[in-house]
């Protein structure tokens, strides 16, 4: 018998202002919330006020936009996460985060066999469906593995949640304690992109077929890329997040999933992180459905999607092929992520394309390097296409020395000779 079914058969209502979270979280519990705009914000604000009278404990973050948890905080809490995006850089920069380096897709792997043994777990969901059952909210991804393992679940049912179709939904006795609230959702606007991002996107876009199924990974690059699609047809989802474009793109009629094998018809994510548009767009929407982390990163799903093109970005990648998406600049910045999970699956796809974007530089800085000043995120045997502002290189089925050649040709050209003469000195030594 499973903790959830110890509960309750209806859960305890308590207001906002009467929670009293020392009654459910105990001195060195773990508690976990959605990420991003799927935070219960009421819930995590009362938890770092009342956080003196639980006793230490620890949470597990995703990509945070609320800026709830502060380096305040900090005196009583451990931060813990797979990432270091968003707001949870400054609880980096401080000392007080305390990363997970691993695939996101082996996040409810670990929670489910106890390996990040979740013991209370906070839920922003809408109101019950008519039949009494509670829908995840905006993200499904880790959460269902949070809640089959979890002691305590807590729900913040919220009237402005949009009602989004998908796999789960919580009877009432897999909740111990709703708290009713009315208040926005976390917005996470996109940002317009620069005029690098968008030579970028437009050279991406020339690789996408009509009908390819798509995932786009975070950051104002990938979202340039989406735009750049306005002009393709029958293009499908499949991601781990949907955002506000892809909304777009499918009122445009640009996005209708038609030529998908799986989920015809349906765009298929775990997440939300975008604006009101696409929480207004997504209520009720039978084209779009939220699914757990171990549907929208299983390699044989993506793989059976014929064309599928994966987009992620990162921080710098070297003259084979590897890639980093974690550290730079003597900081954590990034994540492992999902960007691996993607790459093999579109390698394995009929007509797929592992697609990696990112300027040439930053700043004065080359961001094609011959040797990553951080951790290989993604392999040189995971390598597929890379794309800067310069090109295009296309690194499957190349020896090493061929890959240095088309690597070189999409570095920025100030940095040609230097990457030519680092390589050089690394092979010597090497010698």
């Amino acid at each position: 018998m499973t903790l959830a079914h110890q509960r309750s058969a209806a859960p305890r209502e308590v207001s906002l202002a009467a929670l009293d979270l020392a009654a459910y979280v105990r001195p060195g519990d773990l508690v976990l919330w959605g990420q991003s705009s799927a935070e219960p914000v009421a819930l995590t604000t009362q938890l770092m006020a009342q956080r003196h009278e639980i006793g230490p404990f620890r949470c597990f973050l995703g990509i945070s936009e609320a800026g709830t948890c502060r380096p305040e905080h900090g005196d009583v809490v451990t931060f813990l996460s797979y990432c270091a995006a968003a707001t949870n850089r400054e609880l980096a920069r401080h000392g007080l985060l305390r990363i997970l380096p691993i695939h996101y897709s082996d996040l409810p792997r670990f929670i489910r066999a106890g390996r990040l043994p979740v013991d209370v777990v906070m839920l922003a969901v809408p109101p019950p469906d008519p039949d009494g059952y509670y829908r995840l909210g905006v993200a499904d991804e880790y959460l269902s593995a949070a809640v089959d393992r979890a002691r305590v679940v807590i729900a913040e049912v919220n009237d402005q949640v949009p009602r989004v179709a998908g796999g789960r939904r919580l009877r009432p006795d897999e909740i111990d304690v709703v708290v009713p609230v009315s208040r926005p959702l976390v917005e996470v606007a996109t940002r317009n992109p620069s005029d690098v991002e968008d030579a970028i996107a437009r050279r991406v876009a020339e690789l996408v077929p009509d009908g390819a199924t798509l995932q786009v990974g975070i950051g104002s690059l990938p979202t340039a890329v989406l735009r750049a699609l306005a002009g393709h047809r029958d293009l499908g989802v499949h991601s781990g997040l949907l955002s506000d474009p892809i909304a777009e793109l499918m009122e445009a009629g640009v996005i209708t999933n038609a030529r998908k094998t799986l989920d015809r018809g349906i765009t298929v994510g775990g997440v939300l992180m975008g604006t009101r548009r696409l929480f207004s767009f997504v209520d009720g929407n039978p084209r779009v459905r939220l699914r757990e982390t171990g549907y929208t990163h299983s390699l044989e799903v993506i793989a059976a999607q014929p064309q599928f093109v994966a987009v992620n970005a990162a921080l710098e990648v070297d003259l084979t092929g590897q890639v980093n998406t974690e550290f730079v600049g003597g900081s954590y910045v990034g994540a492992v992520g999902g960007a691996v999970d993607f790459v093999r699956g579109a390698h394995r796809s009929p007509g797929g394309i592992p697609i990696t974007v990112l300027p040439a530089t930053a700043g004065a800085r080359s961001r094609i390097v011959a040797r990553l000043s951080g951790p290989v995120s993604v392999s040189r045997a995971d390598a597929g296409v890379v794309v800067t502002e310069y090109g295009v290189a296309d690194l499957r089925g190349l020896s090493i020395e061929e890959r240095q050649c088309r690597m070189l040709e999409i570095a920025h050209p100030d940095h040609r000779k230097e990457l030519v003469e680092m390589e050089s000195m690394a092979s010597r030594e090497a010698a």
